[in-house]
């Protein structure tokens, strides 16, 4: 077991975010703990990192646990709690927009990654069509019948075993059989390496794109949610999430949800941030 200390640049709120992670019930969150203990699968390795804040807003400072594999889970840990960009300057750069108030009321909120690519386009899968709650109580079933527990943190099942699947397996879940299909069907192009999660991180946003919207159960949503809280791209805005419709139609106070041609000017001066005010919006209705 091993033990590091992390500080970084503020304002960073990292509670604000494990109230966002504890909306999910598969994830290990304590609040007042103020901690989360995060799944990490490295090649056949599976390890259980507890991340614990100790620092304030202005001063974030967290301890990390784990035991092995010490600067892989570094790295990975940097890159899903994206410990490496200047929220200061994000914030700075709303402060002459329309949002400078949702900004400052959500000071700091950091954009978290899903803890795992491919489970991130499981999970987008599976939350399609179907309001939260019920999407997280399959999800949930999907993870706990599949999955695998290691020292009390459940891990999305792999590529592999996904692969292996048979429709009505899912169909028991209450999965439709579409979207069962659709999920064995990216657990068959993962495990044959026609997906290919690393690759796609080295690829344009455009380039991205292009490639899962060839799949199967893939459209524009998934992509922009895979875009953003997968690969954490900072400049994406679902302008079809109902999300972000109502929370725009509340905050500017609008009697009808905006259409496309509103949302595309309310938009404009957020560039090249758009996808922190993707997150500020949700938040501000969650």
């Amino acid at each position: 077991m091993w033990e590091e200390k992390v500080a970084i640049t503020g304002p960073y709120n990292f509670d604000l975010a494990l109230s966002r992670l504890a909306l999910d019930p598969l994830n290990a969150v304590d609040i007042e703990q103020r901690l989360v203990r995060v799944p990490l699968a490295f090649d056949d390795k599976k390890i259980v990192a507890d991340v614990i804040a100790t620092g304030t807003l202005e001063k974030p400072e967290f301890v990390v646990r784990a035991s092995d594999e010490k600067e892989k889970t570094l790295n990975r840990l940097t890159e899903i709690f994206q410990w490496d960009v200047e929220l200061l300057q994000v914030h700075e750069h709303f402060q002459s927009t329309e949002l400078k108030g949702l900004f400052n009321d959500h000071l700091g909120t950091p954009l978290v990654l899903e803890f795992d690519p491919f489970s991130s386009l499981i999970k987008s899968i599976i939350h399609q069509q179907v309001n939260l709650k019920f999407a997280f109580t399959l999800t949930e079933r999907f993870v706990q019948a599949f999955g695998e527990q290691v020292d009390g943190v459940w891990f999305y099942p792999s590529p592999e075993r996904v692969a292996k699947l048979k429709v009505e397996e899912l169909r028991e879940l209450q999965f439709s059989g579409r979207k069962a299909e659709y999920v064995i069907g990216i657990g068959e192009l993962t495990a044959s390496c026609q997906l290919d999660f690393e690759k796609l991180k080295t690829m344009a946003d455009v380039e991205v794109s292009k490639e899962l919207i060839k799949i199967r159960g893939v459209g524009p949503w998934t992509v922009e949610n895979f875009l953003m809280f997968a690969l954490g791209r900072p400049n994406l805005f679902p302008m079809g999430d109902i999300g972000i419709q109502n929370a725009l139609k509340k905050y500017f106070k609008l009697d009808d949800k905006p259409d496309l041609p509103q949302m595309e000017k309310y938009k404009e001066p957020w560039n090249p941030y758009l996808s922190y005010a993707s997150l500020y919006l949700w938040r501000s209705i969650e």
